[in-house]
């Protein structure tokens, strides 16, 4: 029996995740910026993600962050796609104006989770409509 995704073995993947990409949020003041991040996976389905994208709102300089827990449906999938969802909170600020804390909530898939690249788009809401798109990089266990 293989480990090709799914499974015992899948559930005790863990990673260590960096990612960049672009991201734009559709709101009040519309954002647009480049993202980048960390996220962990422990092991099982869980990931724990951080980002934080700089760029421009409203004509100012602006910066949004986030920290979420996600489930990922297929951790251990060296082929396709892994749909994934999650809940956390974010905060957005820009020059001139007041910060703003928010819930913030996302599905995306990404390409090859249990590989050491990938790609991966999502969409959410924190704050208003967020669309993110961009490549991840993984670090796992030597054994995998």
């Amino acid at each position: 029996m293989g480990l090709q995704g799914g499974g015992a073995a899948a559930q005790r993947l863990t990673a260590t995740e960096l990612q960049a990409g672009a991201t734009g949020v559709i709101a009040h003041h519309d954002f647009w910026g480049v993202e980048i991040g960390v996220a962990r996976r422990a092991g099982g389905q869980a990931r724990v993600a951080l980002s934080a994208a700089l760029g421009r709102a409203g004509g100012a300089l602006a910066v949004r962050t986030s920290a979420t827990g996600q489930f990922v449906l297929r951790p251990g999938a060296r082929t396709g796609i892994s749909p994934y969802a999650g809940i956390g909170i974010a905060f957005a600020a820009a020059e001139g104006a007041a910060g703003a804390g928010y819930l913030a909530a996302r599905i995306g898939v990404e390409g090859t989770p249990a590989r050491p690249r990938g790609w991966y788009v999502e969409l959410g809401v924190a704050g208003g409509v967020r669309a993110t798109a961009g490549l991840r990089v993984r670090r796992l266990p030597s054994w995998w």
